[in-house]
Formats: structure tokens, C-alpha cells, sequence
């Protein structure tokens, strides 16, 4: 399973991070072209920032950063509309023909979709995964679920908001790939027991 940890400005929490193996998501508000040439990374869409903010998402700022780096990411996080169920499914799907020349975008799963709605949109684009986003207790409650479903499917799943050595076991029995937060991000000082969890082996997972 592979880290990804929100942009930093700080030197020292970025050599720790480096030393460690993990990589990098950009926003359109923190990404920094001298750090993704030092890091693997992935892009996220910039819609929790947004949301956080009370603010509208910024198409605009977010198209930009594909132009600027999308090519080379690991994965891109298709824009969606945080908690929005239904809504953000299809809001998710208007951006699919802007975005599938990328090699892999990864649809934001949010309260409310099922994986009767999502699991043909997987089918019929092959170069997708599933991004777990969605209000924290809905996520902790279906991340094993949406797991399965990934995996079933035999498609990329990654975890979103993950910032606690318990939540990162979580994401390991679901079967994730990767995973993001802003916890190594933010005190290296938290990273070895963040590591510690990451690098633990697990018998029963979503994957096995």
C-alpha cells in the first residue's frame, strides 16, 4: 500500500517523506513544479479545499494543473461534489471526456452511491479506480465494502482523509492501494508510527 501525503513547504517534513518512500498529492492550490520533479505524486481535484471553504469548485484552477502535470501523475481524482451522492456521480461523468486520454482516474465514491450505480461506470471505462471520499462516517463504515468492490473488479482503490495509524490498518484490511493525508504532512515527527502501520502485514483483507 503506498502513501500519498498532502504538499508541504516544509524542507524537513519533505526529506522525511522522501526517505520514507511516500509521494505526493497536488491540489491546484499547493502544487509546486520544483517538488513534482523530486517526487512521484497524483493530482486531487481541489474539491474538499473548496468545501472546506464553503467556496465553488474552481474548474478553471483545476484544469490548469492537468494541463500542467496530469500526464505525469500516478492517478487523477475526478472533480466531484463532496457528499453529493447521485449528484456527484454525474457531475463526475460530465468531466470523463476531458480527462480519459489520462492513464488513470479515479472516481470519487461519496454518501448515498452504490455499487450498483458506479459498478458499470468501472466496466466501461478501464483506465478507472475508485477514490473513497464521502463524510468520515460513512467512510469508515463502507471502506471495506467499496474494497471488495474494487477488487472484484480488478481496479485501482485508493482511501482519501487518512491521518491515524488506525486508520491506515483500516485501509490495509479493505485492500487499498494507496492512501492520503495530511498527518505526515504536517509533523514528521508522526511518521514513523504512520510507517509502522503501513509496513504491517495483513492476513484478511478485501484483496485476499
Amino acid at each position: 500500500m503506498i502513501g500519498y501525503a498532502s504538499s508541504t513547504g516544509s524542507r524537513r517534513n519533505l526529506d522525511a517523506l522522501s526517505a520514507a518512500g511516500w509521494r505526493l498529492l497536488f491540489t491546484p492550490e499547493t502544487y509546486r513544479p520544483g517538488v513534482s520533479r523530486r517526487f512521484r505524486f497524483a493530482v486531487n481535484n481541489g474539491a474538499w479545499g473548496a468545501f472546506q471553504k464553503k467556496q465553488a469548485f474552481d474548474d478553471s484552477a483545476f484544469k490548469t494543473l492537468i494541463e500542467r502535470c496530469g500526464a505525469q501523475a500516478d492517478f487523477v481524482i475526478i472533480p466531484d461534489i463532496v457528499a453529493g451522492g447521485v449528484q456527484s456521480f454525474e457531475f463526475s461523468l460530465s468531466w470523463m471526456s476531458y480527462l480519459k486520454p489520462l492513464r488513470l482516474l479515479l472516481l470519487p465514491v461519496q454518501d448515498g452511491m452504490t455499487a450498483e450505480l458506479v459498478a458499470p461506470f468501472l466496466r466501461a471505462h478501464p483506465n478507472t479506480g475508485i477514490f473513497l471520499g464521502g463524510s468520515t462516517e460513512w467512510k469508515l463504515r463502507e471502506m471495506y465494502a467499496w474494497g471488495m468492490v474494487a477488487h472484484s473488479l480488478n481496479r485501482y482503490y485508493h482511501v482519501g482523509r487518512v491521518n491515524s495509524a488506525r486508520r491506515i490498518q483500516l485501509a490495509a484490511e479493505a485492500g487499498a492501494d494507496s492512501f492520503d493525508g495530511s498527518s505526515a504532512t504536517r509533523f514528521s515527527k508522526t511518521l514513523p508510527l504512520l510507517e509502522s502501520s503501513l509496513r504491517q502485514p495483513r492476513l484478511f483483507t478485501a484483496r485476499s
